[in-house]
């Protein structure tokens, strides 16, 4: 049971979900052949109920065999103006089922897949079309209390006494 003025693991991923919502672009982080540590800007998409985050991909870009050889990833958000941001951390797995993906298609997604003939139309049976799917084990997020005068007020009273702001609130949610 959660203590008075505490979030419910449901009411934390229910906001976790929300500002993953507002954000266009996520930082997915990957681990290279060699083990060194990679980052990529990718394109949010909307909310599924059976993932937690995911993206979509080329079958053939090398995000796809990092995350086949090391399924440990981090995908990112930050929100500049409100400085809300998430951090996910969990297993990634690549999902060419035909059939998912044409449930999520978007006809944007052609830009990234040019019509090379035959079934490589950017269609969503275009082979190349994947889905890179994130099963958060650990989400940590900060989500601002005050607009953003409020918070510049805040943080020059903080510099007058001495004292830390308190801008909002950061939660962790584990699986």
């Amino acid at each position: 049971m959660a203590e008075k003025g505490e979030n419910t693991k449901q009411e934390k991923m229910q906001e976790f979900q929300e500002l993953v919502d507002k954000f266009d672009l996520g930082m997915l982080v990957t681990h290279s052949e060699d083990g060194s540590i990679v980052s990529r800007v990718m394109a949010s998409q909307e909310r599924r109920p059976d993932v937690d985050v995911w993206f979509v991909t080329n079958i053939d870009d090398g995000k796809v065999a990092e995350i086949e050889t090391y399924p440990e990833v981090n995908v990112s958000y930050v929100n500049p103006g409100s400085r809300e941001w998430v951090s996910v951390s969990g297993i990634g797995s690549i999902n060419t089922d035909r059939e998912t993906i044409a449930s999520v298609y978007k006809p944007d997604w052609k830009a990234w897949f040019p019509d090379e003939g035959g079934d490589r139309n950017g269609g969503p049976n275009d082979p190349r079309i994947a889905l890179v799917e994130v099963d958060a084990h650990r989400v940590t997020y900060f989500k601002s209390t005050d607009s953003r005068p409020v918070a510049l007020f805040k943080v020059l009273r903080a510099m007058a006494t001495g004292t830390p702001p308190d801008l909002g609130d950061t939660k962790t949610i584990t699986r």
